[in-house]
């Protein structure tokens, strides 16, 4: 098993060891207990002002939702008019915002992250709720495959031939884990979830509702006035920590490997081709496809409708703003937006070019109509020269006269 999820693992689907841990269940039900502000700022290591260290806090919730008994949260400007008509007994606030609620009365705990701090809160507020380890009678699950301790397997779902799942792994109603796959340690396949065979899933890994793992990758030859389908027999690896959201889909590789490296995190229909390699700790946002074969380093952060083209490089710390169409390497750390996808720099100079087109056509329009009324004027002054250039009888000698006229004006 990949990373952590290779603890020992109990033969037969019903022969778990005695002694089970339970497992954490997706969902979260609130904390029926309430805690003291004073034990809150402790928790974390926020500063407390205003008194009301034995005030009871029950939850956290915006400013303007927040009821007696909860913490209202602000950590951005724009929701300070809230404040005012806030029901909620105390606050939670950004270090940056401390002076613009100096004069609200209310207990207040101030950080410096708190955002952090909110994820602190809701974890301690709503606990996940737990289940015994069990295999719904509904399930299906086959001889040969191992199951850990503390593995609960819901209603309808598959488990096929040769299977690895270790301890404390949630397998949710109508997940379907195909032959020889291997899921670590911890992990929580939500409802619907399928996982093809061959695939490996390491330690903690998060899949939500809809995601598909190991699918066949898009690869044809034309042949014969017709598409003839490549078999995809690579792989897929989703390493420890890894979440991704709904009804994403994550090829196999054609004849290597398709890999998400640790700590990744990928929303909701996201689309990575076969034999693309993302590395650790990288962002996708909802509807990013990275096409095959492309490499992406470490730390990316790639913005909702990225379209990442095949056979490309990412640098590690690379941007890529919504709607970049990347149809190039990308340097690290580099930022990209537009599409096709230009350093921010240049993009943002093109889009400022773009905000004085009309201007600039107005005065185009303009030099065109001062222009054609120059020519107007050469014209017409061409005309009477011509007209000016005969003499009476038409001679030469006229335009002689003419001519000595002009070079001796006074006379």
């Amino acid at each position: 098993m990949p990373g952590e999820g290779g603890g020992p693992l109990a033969l037969g689907p019903g022969r778990q060891e005695s002694g089970a841990s339970v497992s954490d269940f997706p969902l979260r039900r609130p904390r029926a207990a309430a805690a003291s502000l004073g034990a809150l700022s402790r928790l974390l290591d926020a500063e407390l002002l205003n008194g009301g260290a034995d005030q009871e806090i029950g939850g956290v919730a915006p400013l303007a939702s927040a009821r007696g008994g909860e913490l209202g949260f602000l950590a951005d400007r724009r929701y300070l008019p809230a404040l005012k008509g806030s029901e909620a007994t105390a606050l939670l606030v950004a270090e940056e915002l401390a002076e613009a609620v100096a004069s609200d009365p209310r207990p207040r705990l101030i950080l410096s992250d708190p955002h952090a701090a909110l994820r602190g809160l809701l974890e301690f507020f709503f606990p996940p709720v737990r289940r015994m380890p069990t295999i719904h009678s509904t399930a299906v699950v086959a001889e040969s495959a191992r199951l850990g301790t503390g593995v609960h397997v819901g209603p309808y779902a598959v488990v096929e031939e040769d299977v690895e799942v270790a301890e404390e792994v949630t397998l949710g109603a109508h997940v379907v884990v195909g032959a020889g796959a291997r899921i670590g340690r911890g992990s929580l396949l939500h409802p619907h979830v399928v996982v093809y065979p061959g695939a490996v899933l390491g330690a903690r890994v998060i899949l939500h509702s809809g995601v598909a793992v190991g699918v066949d990758g898009f690869g044809y030859t034309f042949e014969d006035g017709g598409h003839r389908k490549v078999p995809q027999v690579g792989g897929c690896v989703l390493e420890d920590d890894v979440e991704i959201g709904a009804n994403t889909t994550v090829d196999r590789g054609s004849i290597g490997l398709t890999r998400v490296g640790r700590g990744t995190k990928l929303d909701n229909l996201v689309q990575l081709g076969h034999n693309v390699e993302v590395g650790r700790h990288s962002v996708f946002a909802a509807q990013v496809g990275v096409a095959g074969s492309t490499r992406i380093g470490d730390g990316v952060m790639a913005g909702g409708q990225v379209g990442i083209g095949g056979h490309l490089s990412v640098g590690s710390g690379a941007r890529m703003a919504g709607q970049a169409g990347v149809t190039g390497d990308v340097a690290s750390g580099e930022t990209v937006m537009g599409m096709p996808a230009r350093p921010r720099g240049e993009f943002l100079r093109g889009i400022a070019a773009q905000g004085r087109t009309p201007e600039l056509l107005r005065r185009i329009r303009s030099m065109e109509r001062e222009l054609e009324a120059l020519r107007s004027d050469l014209s017409r002054q061409g005309s009477r020269d011509e007209e000016g250039s005969q003499g009476e009888d038409g001679s030469a000698g006229g335009e002689e006269k003419r001519s000595e006229r002009r070079e001796y004006p006074g006379e």
